[in-house]
């Protein structure tokens, strides 16, 4: 069943951010931003298979199309909408809802898109909006992260546009099809770059870990859910079967784990997490078997609300004692205890633990390796999950709520809006890990995995339990230390320092030298040139134009001479003239 009264889910929140502004009594403020994300919601599913097709300047452009693989992420995009924005109600910026509403439109426009015209434009307006998620925390470190975060975003916009035309160029279409493997050219290769920075693949990664833990606190919880599975979603969609995918993503696990088992900042800690689990997905794009990519889309919906969830569960830390690093924070389970419980829910679900969603749906990119004979990636895989358990499900609640020490802070519980938030992300963690047909039935293709067999969880089992043993005996070991930890992003860092130097010395030093010569030779020259041209039009062209002026003038004089008004004489010359004539043609 379709309805033919609809709106586009993108136009719906664009429509929706530009009120907001209208809205100014703040309980009005909070029943729009619950109203709009749940009819998004709702309506989804009554959208037809193909809408918005439209030509412009000979480009045929699809604003709409619809089948499992959209389905399936336009559900779970709409209901982390509307769960971020319930999580946000007590913020009163309406600017910093209408940039979190515009990020959601640019996912959902993306997810929608028929061509890769239309990615394009939804694409940047994600980058543009989501910024502000970042500068709305009005720091000095934020305003830094936010812009480094836009250039490499728009580097990458770049990457992806110069693909689009090259494609356009090769083929003169702009259709947004799969693409094979063996029949790539550099054009999808480069637009296949443009979606891998935003997955935040190795090694053009470093911008997730250095703006997320500097956007606002929820800013944040809408930037974990919507950029890297978009991402997902179009490799997803036009990329499945690339090898390079497989073993970049198999790679992401590792390199994200690594990462977050060192990190002292709990947001830094997840935002590494997001490297890693998006890793999962972007192994299973590149596996490229249905039930690869089933365990992808599943797992991107997972991987949403529990990772929301634990960023909603730290930035509740964050709004109410004003810190985030571990080394700062020990004993909150006194004082924040439902939040305490939904960071938990989190970290097991993150971690795979049976009954939550992680469980149902990374294990299915797992078995799906193991199924297409890849051991190598199903051994990294597998050894990831243990550094995820250590790492989430563990450390961070430990240190957080527990820890050795009691750091001295006796907050009240987050808003009620806030745990109204994080209630509906671990309801649904816990529900997909209960009943897993839910998402299963969602799933692109037919779904033959049943992860609650004994080999599975005894394996589960096994690997969570050796992992927490190693925690209580290496706890000591992994005290967190407020230290930095340099990443990739350590180049153009030092890339812009440098190229900042070279523009205030070398080359303002370069363009002063050259300002000074100009004024002391250039300009004298030039004002000798100047003086030079205009003697020569004085004296030259002006008295070449006027001598001819003055000639001209004096031979019609002269002629009129001639003109007496007498008719006798004009027929007399007449004559003359003919005699003259008549002569001049005998004689030759």
């Amino acid at each position: 069943m379709t309805s033919s009264i609809f709106m586009h889910p993108a136009t719906m929140f664009i429509v929706g951010a530009l009120l907001l502004p209208l809205f100014k009594k703040f309980n009005a403020q909070k029943i729009w931003l619950v109203v709009v994300p749940l009819l998004a919601f709702i309506q989804i599913k009554y959208l037809p298979a193909s809408f918005g097709c439209v030509e412009w300047l000979g480009f045929k452009l699809q604003f709409g199309r619809v089948d499992e693989l959209t389905m399936v992420f336009l559900h779970v995009f709409t209901l982390m909408a509307l769960i971020g924005s319930i999580f946000g109600l007590h913020v009163k910026e309406s600017g910093q809802h209408a940039a979190a509403w515009l990020y959601v439109a640019g996912s959902l426009g993306t997810t929608l898109a028929g061509d890769y015209l239309v990615v394009f434009i939804f694409w940047e307006l994600m980058a543009f909006a989501s910024v502000f998620l970042v500068w709305y925390r009005k720091r000095k470190r934020s305003i830094e992260a936010g812009y480094r975060y836009l250039l490499v975003h728009t580097f990458g916009g770049l990457v992806l546009l110069g693909g689009i035309f090259l494609r356009y160029q090769n083929l003169g279409d702009l259709t947004f099809v799969p693409i094979s493997p063996d029949t790539a050219t550099l054009a999808d290769y480069l637009i296949m770059i443009g979606f891998m920075l935003n997955a935040a693949v190795p090694p053009i990664h470093a911008w997730l870990p250095d703006a997320y833990p500097e956007a606002t606190v929820t800013g944040a919880v809408f930037m974990c859910a919507f950029t890297t599975k978009t991402a997902v979603y179009v490799l997803a969609r036009g990329f499945a079967g690339f090898e390079t995918l497989a073993i970049m993503g198999a790679i992401m696990t590792l390199y994200g784990v690594g990462y977050a088992v060192i990190e002292n900042d709990a947001r830094r800690i997840l935002a590494y997490h997001i490297v890693s689990q998006v890793g999962y997905m972007v192994c299973g794009v590149g596996i490229g078997t249905e039930m690869a990519i089933n365990g992808a889309c599943a797992h991107a919906y997972a991987h949403i609300l529990y990772k929301a969830l634990l960023f909603m569960g730290v930035g509740s830390v964050l709004e109410m004692t004003g810190r985030s690093k571990l080394s700062e924070l020990g004993g909150l389970y006194k004082y924040m205890p439902l939040s305490m419980i939904f960071t938990v829910i989190g970290g097991i679900a993150i971690s795979g633990f049976p009954l939550t969603s992680g469980f149902i749906s990374k294990s299915m990119i797992i078995a799906a390796a193991g199924a297409n004979h890849q051991l190598i990636l199903m051994l990294m895989l597998s050894l990831a999950a243990v550094g995820t358990f250590l790492s989430v499900g563990i450390k961070l609640p430990y240190f957080i709520w527990f820890g050795p020490n009691d750091c001295g802070l006796k907050p009240k519980e987050a808003y009620w809006n806030m745990q109204v938030g994080m209630f509906m992300a671990a309801f649904m963690c816990i529900f997909l890990g209960v009943y897993p047909d839910y998402l299963y039935d969602m799933l692109p293709y037919a779904v033959n995995y049943h992860p609650y067999n004994s080999y599975h969880l005894t394996e589960t089992f096994h690997l969570l339990g050796f992992t927490g043993l190693g925690f209580y005996l290496m706890v000591k070991y992994l005290k967190p230390h407020d230290v930095s930890n340099l990443d990739l992003d350590w180049f153009y860092r030092r890339g812009a320092g440098w190229f900042m130097w070279l523009a205030r010395k070398p080359i303002s030093a370069t363009n002063e030298w050259v300002s000074n010569v100009y004024q002391t030779v250039g300009l004298r020259f030039t004002m000798a040139m100047a003086r030079a041209l205009s003697w020569f039009d004085w004296e030259g062209i002006d008295w070449a134009l006027d001598g001819s002026a003055r000639g001209f003038v004096k031979g019609g004089e002269q002629v009129r001479q001639f003109q007496t008004g007498k008719l006798q004489q004009y027929i007399g010359g007449a004559v003359v003239l003919l005699f003259l004539v008549l002569i001049v043609v005998v004689l030759i």
